[in-house]
C-alpha cells in the first residue's frame, strides 16, 4: 500500500509538473488578450478616442465656419469697398442709434443677433 502512495504520489506531481506550462501559457494569452481589449490601447479605448475625434472634427467644422462668418463681416467693413449696410448696423449698435420711422423690436439678453 505504501507503494501505491508513492506511485499515487508521483504520478500527481507529474502530471501537474506537466500542466504547468501550458496552464501558463493559457494564463499569459488570457492576460494578452484582455489588455488587447481594455487596456490603454485596447479596442475599447481605440472606440473611444475615435469618438472623441469625430466631436474634435465638428467642433472645428462649426469653429470654421464661425471664423469664416465673422472674416466676411469684417471684410465688409474693410478696404476700399465698404458694405455700407453693415456699416449702418454696425454704428447703429454701437452708438445705440434708431431712425425716426424704425420700429424696435427687443430681444432677451443672452441670444444675440449676430
Amino acid at each position: 500500500m505504501a507503494v501505491d502512495r508513492e506511485s499515487w504520489g508521483r504520478v500527481l506531481k507529474r502530471r501537474v509538473r506537466d500542466a504547468l506550462p501550458p496552464l501558463g501559457f493559457i494564463a499569459l494569452c488570457g492576460y494578452f488578450a484582455w489588455h488587447a481589449v481594455h487596456g490603454d490601447f485596447g479596442l475599447i479605448a481605440r472606440d473611444r478616442r475615435l469618438e472623441e475625434i469625430a466631436t474634435a472634427r465638428a467642433m472645428l467644422v462649426r469653429a470654421e465656419a464661425e471664423r469664416d462668418a465673422m472674416e466676411r463681416r469684417v471684410n465688409g467693413l474693410r478696404g476700399d469697398r465698404i458694405d455700407r449696410d453693415q456699416l449702418d448696423e454696425r454704428a447703429r449698435t454701437l452708438l445705440n442709434l434708431v431712425g425716426k420711422d424704425e420700429v424696435v423690436i427687443p430681444y432677451e439678453a443672452g441670444r444675440r443677433l449676430y
